[in-house]
């Protein structure tokens, strides 16, 4: 089954307007949450806070898998802007599963770190879908004008 295409903006395909920045269609403050929440993690994950290190889950792959998955996420978040809920939801799931799995989560900052920016992709809006009804009308060319 073909993914659709995104919506092409309007502004960009009216000449003599410029086109619309790159940034307002990426949900770029949850993204890279996500990444700096995975890259807290990992590093907890090896060094410890001084002489406290806390080691609930295994000393194996899984404290180098979750910060891995939360990076991964924070990255796709921001190249596939139309998955952001299925990647926030995905991260939301593996923010909390750190809390167990990798030194209480990153001491607890990395897990807030992962679940603010989770919360942020899935609350993510496309301008187009944020733009209002008048707005679209005046974009279109209808002026709030319903046509029969």
């Amino acid at each position: 089954m073909p993914i659709p295409a995104p919506p092409v903006s309007r502004r960009a395909a009216e000449p003599g307007q410029p086109p619309e920045p790159w940034h307002r269609r990426r949900p770029l403050i949850g993204g890279p949450l996500l990444v700096l929440a995975g890259f807290e993690i990992f590093l907890s994950g090896r060094f410890g806070l001084g002489s406290l290190r806390v080691q609930l889950g295994g000393d194996g792959l899984i404290p180098v898998i979750i910060p891995a998955l939360l990076v991964l996420l924070g990255l796709l978040a921001v190249a596939i802007p139309r998955q952001h809920v299925v990647l926030g939801l995905i991260a939301l799931v593996v923010a909390l599963s750190s809390l167990v799995g990798v030194n209480l989560g990153g001491f607890i900052v990395g897990m807030l770190l992962a679940g603010i920016g989770g919360v942020l992709v899935v609350a993510w809006m496309h301008p187009e879908q944020r733009a209002s009804p008048r707005r679209r009308a005046r974009r279109d060319g209808t002026n709030g004008r319903m046509s029969r």
